[in-house]
């Protein structure tokens, strides 16, 4: 099978030294990454600015904006057959980028507009054969929320957490994964290294359903 994994947060400039992000690591993808690679797929990693190591035999392609992650992503997307969507995209980015460092000394609005939904737009091109899976971070309502992000999105699988283990690698954080026919799986405690090698099987699995 040929991987394509997102990784890592995105930048969003506000001028040359500023800008929005989060503290996304790209453990997860890197651990994905690994497992795909390990069992002879074929692995792209479109990176956001992390320190996402180098792995033989994976190719990485390096962004940093949500927008210049969507147009990797639309590009290799059609000829792959699963996409993990690990990256911590940021949801908005400053409506106005400054060629020079601003020197402002006194309150003032910054405006943000949206980023553009990359699971969104992969949807809309999708093939019958392609597995696509996406995560949800929520704040309350973790299964309802992911249910509808699920539906929203057509998704064939989605990883589903809570903020509050944002960036959590102990192996103590609360995650489900869902499916459209309604199963969810409860994966509570897992590490991020047992979690790629759960999905990697999962991928493939559906992938062979596909197929048939």
């Amino acid at each position: 099978m040929k991987f394509l994994i997102t990784a890592g947060p995105t930048r969003e400039y506000l001028d040359p030294v500023r800008f929005i992000s989060n503290p996304a690591t790209g453990t997860l993808g890197y651990f994905l990454a690994k497992k795909a690679m390990e069992r002879g797929h074929s692995v792209s990693v479109i990176s956001g600015p992390c320190n996402f190591p180098e792995i033989k035999g994976v190719k990485k392609i390096q962004v940093e904006s949500a927008l210049e992650m969507k147009s990797v992503v639309e590009e290799k997307f059609p000829s792959c057959d699963a996409l993990i969507m690990t990256a911590a995209v940021s949801d908005w980015r400053p409506a106005k980028r400054y060629g020079k460092k601003l020197k402002i000394k006194k309150s003032w609005n910054l405006k943000l507009v949206p980023n553009p939904d990359i699971l969104k737009s992969v949807a809309k091109i999708k093939k019958v054969n392609q597995v696509v899976v996406g995560f949800a971070l929520e704040s309350a309502s973790i299964i309802e929320n992911a249910k509808k992000k699920l539906r929203w999105k057509k998704l064939d699988v989605l990883v589903a957490n809570t903020v509050e283990n944002f960036g959590d690698s102990s192996g103590n954080n609360e995650i489900f994964v869902l499916y459209p026919d309604g199963k969810i799986k409860d994966c509570s405690g897992y590490s991020k290294r047992k979690l790629a090698s759960f999905l990697v099987l999962e991928i493939e699995r559906h992938n062979k359903l596909k197929r048939k």
